[in-house]
């Protein structure tokens, strides 16, 4: 049986229905595009996520009525509720923070008060690190035992004055030397005394806690208390064992292992600390590796 032969297509109406295609998927693409420029796919441009950016809740502090019933968070205090720090072998951004009156120390965002940070630490402002920043509060380095500890801090209201330092410290136990950074720039490197073996200066970052001076002692004009504690000496010469940075009569100190944990620099590195023009601010970070 023969088949009835079917007509040719007509080549124009062909292009006519595929640019006619073309044409609809362009417009329905327009509508449902959203209404900003395409992102520039070219030239190994990184593929573009479109989306809305949530923000975090903010979540309220507890009040605390009585601050007196907690205990301080200073040199002198251990706080064993406060949380570790994660990331110690990081040095902070430079972000402090200066409480105006004795505020609260919370475990964690609207939990549990643990402690109180006062105004001043040994005679100095008290100015911590700030290792986290959340929608109304900020995570900062404690000054108390154990060593890495962390706190809360709620910038809900006045109490918080924030400031930020290029400072650094950082200080290479196997090499005995203390570098102080400014402006990602060094400023000042050191050969230094640290701990023995059976006395180790500590590990972790930590921070300038105070400067101070010490009328029992004339072998270091000023000291540098640091927010970490001695591993050996709970306590030392009376004191709560923490660990400084200070100055030394001799030089045979200097690129050994020669104290009880702290650090012993030249006086030179103490001229620079206390330079009356620039000095390190207290809260400087200081990463001991």
């Amino acid at each position: 049986m023969s088949e009835t032969p079917q007509p040719a297509p007509n080549r124009w109406r062909v292009l006519a229905l595929w640019l006619a295609g073309i044409a609809l998927v362009g417009t329905a693409g327009a509508l449902l595009a959203p209404s900003q420029p395409a992102p520039d796919r070219g030239r190994g441009a990184e593929p573009v996520e479109l989306g809305v950016e949530l923000q975090a809740p903010v979540v309220a502090a507890r009040a605390i009525p009585n601050l007196a019933g907690l205990p301080e968070a200073s040199t002198f205090s251990t706080i064993p509720a406060a949380p570790q720090d994660a990331t110690a072998d990081e040095v902070p951004d430079g972000q402090l923070v200066n409480p105006t009156v004795p505020v609260p120390v919370y475990d964690q965002p609207g939990g549990a008060a643990i402690a109180v940070l006062q105004t001043t630490q040994l005679g100095s402002d008290t100015w911590v690190p700030v290792i986290v920043e959340e929608p109304g509060w900020v995570q900062v380095l404690l000054p108390s035992r154990p060593n890495g500890s962390t706190g809360w801090l709620s910038t809900q209201d006045n109490t918080l004055t924030i400031k930020w330092t290029t400072d650094r410290v950082v200080i290479d136990r196997a090499a005995f030397r203390l570098t102080l950074y400014r402006d990602h720039q060094q400023i000042g490197t050191w050969s230094v005394g640290v701990g023995t073996a059976a006395a180790p200066t500590p590990a972790g970052r930590t921070f300038v806690l105070a400067s101070m001076t010490d009328a029992k002692q004339k072998f270091s004009p000023v000291i540098f208390p640091l927010g970490i504690h001695s591993t050996t000496f709970s306590t030392y010469g009376g004191g709560p064992g923490t660990t400084g940075i200070r100055g030394w009569p001799t030089t045979d100190v200097f690129g050994r292992p020669s104290s009880d944990g702290c650090i012993r620099v030249p006086a030179d590195a103490l001229a620079t600390f206390t330079n009356p023009i620039d000095p390190v601010p207290i809260g400087t970070p200081v990463l001991i590796r």
